[in-house]
Formats: C-alpha cells, sequence, structure tokens
C-alpha cells in the first residue's frame, strides 16, 4: 500500500472512530403519513450536534428515535438502522430502558418530578440501580448538580421541591437528572425555549462544558444558539435532511439555497 493510501486508511478510520450514533436511511411513518425519508446523520463523540429547520420539518421526530422514544406512540413506525457504538438501538435484543439510561433526553418544558431537588437527581441512578448506600446517592446528587451549574444555587435546600426553582434553574435541574445516570450521549428537544435570556446563556454555556464528556445532539429554533453552541449543523426541510456539516461553514457558506435562505430569514 503506498504512503498516500495508507495515510487515506488511517484518516478513515480515525473518522470512524470518531462517530458515536449513525443514522442511516431512517425513516419514520405516523400511519400512512411519512414524517422522515431516508435521513442519514452521523453524530460524533464529544461534541454537539444541532438539528435546525422550520417546524413540523422532522428534527424533533429524528432526535426522538436517537434514544427509541417513538416507541411510546403506538401508530409509529420507523425503518433504516441506527446505530450507537456501531450496534443497532432497533435491535429486538436491546434492551429500551438501559438505551434510554446511555441516552438521556432533556425536553422543552423543564419537567422536574414533583418531588424534593435530591430525589429528582437520585432517581434514576436508584431505579437502574447503580447506587444503594446513602454515602453514594449523596455523592451522585451533588456531582450531577455541579456538572449542572446549580449545586451553589440548592445546596441548602436540596430537600425542597424541584418546582419550586425558577425556570431555568429547573431545566438545570432537568439536565443534572439526565446525567445522574452517566448518560455518553444527551438529547436536547429545544431545551431554552421556555427561558429567559438570562437563563438562555447559563444553560448554552454549560452545553459547552458538558460536551467535554458527552455527545450532545440539540434541536433548536434560535439560528444564533445553534451558532454558538454547535460544532457541527444538519439542516432539516420537510421530513428529509437538506445538508448537514461544520456549523461555521453552514452559517458562512452553506451549500444549498434552502439552508442559506433559511439560516437568514428568508423562510421559516
Amino acid at each position: 500500500m503506498s504512503e498516500a493510501a495508507t495515510e487515506k486508511a488511517v484518516d478513515a478510520a480515525l473518522e470512524e472512530s470518531a462517530i458515536k450514533m449513525r443514522g442511516t436511511d431512517v425513516s419514520v411513518f405516523y400511519g400512512e403519513k411519512q414524517a422522515l425519508f431516508d435521513v442519514n446523520l452521523d453524530v460524533r463523540k464529544n461534541s454537539v450536534t444541532a438539528l435546525i429547520g422550520p417546524s413540523g420539518c422532522g428534527k424533533s421526530t429524528f432526535l426522538r428515535c436517537l434514544n427509541r422514544m417513538n416507541d411510546t406512540i403506538d401508530i409509529c413506525r420507523v425503518s433504516g438502522e441506527i446505530t450507537l457504538d456501531g450496534e443497532n438501538i432497533y435491535d429486538p435484543k436491546i434492551d429500551v430502558v438501559e438505551l434510554r439510561a446511555r441516552v438521556g433526553m432533556v425536553f422543552q418544558k423543564p419537567n422536574p418530578f414533583p418531588k424534593s431537588i435530591y430525589e429528582n437527581v437520585v432517581y434514576g441512578p436508584r431505579i437502574h440501580g447503580q447506587v444503594s448506600t446513602r454515602a453514594e446517592m449523596d455523592e451522585v446528587v451533588e456531582r450531577s448538580l455541579i456538572k449542572a451549574g446549580l449545586f451553589n444555587e440548592v445546596k441548602d435546600r436540596l430537600q425542597e421541591p424541584g418546582t419550586g426553582l425558577s425556570g431555568g434553574q429547573q431545566q438545570r435541574l432537568c439536565i443534572a437528572r439526565a446525567i445522574a445516570v452517566s448518560p455518553e450521549v444527551i438529547l436536547m428537544d429545544e431545551p431554552c425555549s421556555a427561558l429567559d435570556p438570562i437563563a438562555t446563556a447559563k444553560v448554552e454555556e454549560l452545553i459547552d462544558e458538558l460536551r467535554v464528556n458527552y455527545t450532545i445532539v440539540i434541536v433548536t429554533h434560535s439560528m444564533q444558539q445553534a451558532a454558538r453552541v454547535s460544532q457541527r449543523t444538519a439542516m432539516f426541510h420537510l421530513g428529509k435532511l437538506v445538508e448537514e456539516g461544520d456549523t461555521d461553514k453552514m452559517f458562512t457558506n452553506p451549500d444549498t439555497k434552502l439552508t442559506q435562505d433559511y439560516i437568514t430569514g428568508r423562510f421559516g
């Protein structure tokens, strides 16, 4: 093998090893209606991938495929393949509960459980059998709240209800709850849409810190947010993936006029 060919093979192997999740020909049907058409998208390790596009374009539908949340909808059918570290997550042998521990989710509206702040965080590790002693629980609560940038604000009120926090604090509590089970991937479906600008800035800062340890996929309607927090961006339109690539390039020199028009606000 020539030096150039060897180099190319090494580059290809490195590129492959950087992929955490991969969607291949992913289509989604709700009854007779097709919502996604043959989407092929790679999600890279320790980076933030932003899914953008107008309302109803399929970005949240694709996000929900990544931890099989669409399984909860009776009329929903998913075809194609989605892999996590090379393993097909739709394989019948896959334990969906375990999958959702590995691929966590933060929703659009903060949805803390009607329990104490402490119980919100420790709930997941407890049901997954990851903690058994009070000391282990204390440690996981502190570590998760620190990672979510919330510990200093709530450390003296851990037994108070999570629902008593401000909107931004509730969303960071939900992020702490998601990371408490030590996921590998965190999915975020418009996590800042219900928050004010100050709370949004805190969550965006947090996303940037979290990607050191986690792979993050975020659905966002805000072009500015996608540009600020992500390294890769994927543009969806009418259930199809229009293009995806490096965020800086997508926002300065997209490959398609459709992406250009959406980013500059001509439609959407």
